[in-house]
């Protein structure tokens, strides 16, 4: 029998990663290929779109050489990219200036300005409030910093939709990533008149609103020339990272939780309606008719990383792994908190920054690692936090993100959050995308029946109950100590400046 394969393409904030699966969710072939972010001042988090494209015709051709099948077996592509990015065009079909990302911290000013003018509004029709992640205050910032960019934009992508029109030339998005811009009126799934108009953005410069599932065109014979991909394959819309990775991890199930460790970390479950509110985000989800609400922390592999370069250059993460998993629980006192580019929930602060506290000649490399693995841990308590007060508990979560690799940091996150975690097979936001392309194209009926043929489980951590006890003195410390130094951060901000 000829192989039939789906193609998932998601572009992550370091890289681009395009993976092959089979029709029963197997992994056919996977490449990457590295995307550089630019920070030209503090707090800026910037992308070159040219490169994401350099990217996508590097790791494509790579994933279907490792697949061992020729292109003609894809039977569909789709795409993911990370929320609220957005790529803007002038009348000529040029990028204007790099892609602001969603961990961009430069509109925090105006932020301000549109929660202390608008913020109910803001919070009705887009059942989410204005911060310095999204698009909407990003844009105004524009229209104030850059006003001669902001006057030649003709067209506004985001990010994966921008990818996914070099394949095909069209112009559209989907409900899940055009909520993320802040600029839709959530109860009618249609660009906002009203929201757009707080920052005097042209609305004929949107694009289209479909569905995730939605076809989007086909492979045109340019893109095939320079992808390896077969002219006329059907490309399936997509949508953003999160959504499809906690589709691709199973959470199609209200009750289910879902932690992601990747370059931020998130705490997600499924709900059937929105729940507005001022410390959570409200998304869309893959599966029709529900949504699935999220609390997040801003530094979570990027702290990782940050941590190897700094303390650890030359060393490998799986060295740094085993450290942290033979330093003790508690890291002799020692804690961290993971604020190295201001944080989000529960406190919304961009000027919070990152600590270790507590440290003594006692602590080694050992305990300096796993102190960072459990204050990421500690803040996806805070966020779960959050949740739970709102009455959206879980006891079962499924985890994704390249820190979930780590059986250390998986069995942290289960006793810090006294829940069992459960690690898939395959997780990552490209695989998500692959099964949706599958959605798209009919080979699932639906979502849930997708994710329930595909998704298999291959670890589980249950929590244990000496270490939930422990942890939970450890995370009252580390609230303590956050709100002990949240003024003198918020000071060393100002006089940095």
């Amino acid at each position: 029998m000829p192989a039939e394969l789906l193609l998932g393409i998601d572009l992550g904030a370091g890289s681009l990663k395009a993976t092959l699966i089979r029709t029963d969710g197997t992994v056919a072939g996977e490449a990457s290929a590295a995307v550089t972010t630019l920070s030209p001042h503090p707090g800026w988090s910037e992308q070159d779109p040219a490169g994401w494209w350099a990217a996508l015709t590097d790791a494509v051709p790579r994933a279907i050489a490792a697949s061992g099948e020729q292109a003609g077996a894809i039977l569909a592509i789709s795409f993911s990219a990370g929320a609220h990015t957005q790529v803007l065009e002038d009348a000529d079909g040029r990028v204007i200036r790099p892609a602001i990302l969603w961990n961009d911290q430069r509109s925090a000013v105006e932020t301000a300005e549109l929660r202390a003018g608008h913020d109910a509004r803001i919070l009705e029709h887009g059942a989410n409030r204005a911060n310095p992640t999204w698009t909407l205050p990003q844009m105004l910032w524009l229209r104030r910093r850059e006003p001669e960019a902001f006057a030649r934009v003709r067209r506004m992508y985001l990010a994966k939709d921008w990818l996914r029109t070099r394949l095909t030339g069209g112009f559209e998005t989907d409900t899940i990533d055009a909520l993320g811009a802040l600029m839709v009126d959530a109860a009618t799934k249609t660009w906002s008149p009203e929201l757009c108009g707080l920052i005097g953005w042209d609305m004929s410069t949107l694009p289209p609103i479909v569905e995730p599932t939605a076809r989007a065109g086909a492979v045109t014979e340019a893109a095939a020339k320079v992808t390896g991909l077969v002219a006329g394959t059907p490309v399936i819309c997509g949508t953003s990272d999160t959504a499809i990775e906690t589709f691709g991890a199973g959470m199609v199930e209200t009750g289910l939780g879902c932690v992601k460790l990747a370059t931020a970390a998130t705490v997600s479950v499924l709900s059937r309606e929105p729940r507005v509110d001022r410390e959570l985000i409200n998304y869309y989800h893959v599966v029709p008719d529900h949504w699935y609400v999220i609390t997040a922390t801003n530094s979570c592999a990027s702290a990782h990383r940050w941590l190897r370069d700094t303390l650890f250059p030359g060393e490998s993460f799986a060295a740094l792994d085993a450290l942290a998993t033979e330093a003790p629980r508690g890291s002799k006192g020692l804690l961290f908190h993971p604020y190295l580019n201001g944080e989000r929930s529960p406190y919304w602060d961009p000027k919070l920054r990152a600590d270790f506290v507590g440290l003594s000649f006692a602590h080694g490399r050992g305990e300096i690692v796993r102190a960072l693995y459990e204050g990421i841990a500690y803040s996806l308590r805070d966020c779960t936090e959050v949740l739970r007060g709102r009455g959206l508990n879980f006891t079962t979560a499924r985890i994704t993100g390249g820190g979930a690799r780590s059986a250390t940091w998986r069995q942290i996150v289960a006793d810090v959050l006294d829940a069992t975690i459960e690690l898939p097979a395959t997780a990552d936001a490209s695989f998500g995308a692959a099964l949706l392309a599958g959605v798209g194209i009919g080979v699932w009926p639906d979502p849930v029946t997708a994710a329930k043929q595909a998704v298999r489980i291959v670890a589980r951590q249950q929590p244990d109950a000496e270490a939930v006890a422990a942890y939970d003195k450890g995370f009252r410390l580390y609230r303590q100590a956050q709100a002990a130094l949240a003024p003198i951060n918020h000071a060393l901000v100002e006089a940095a400046r």
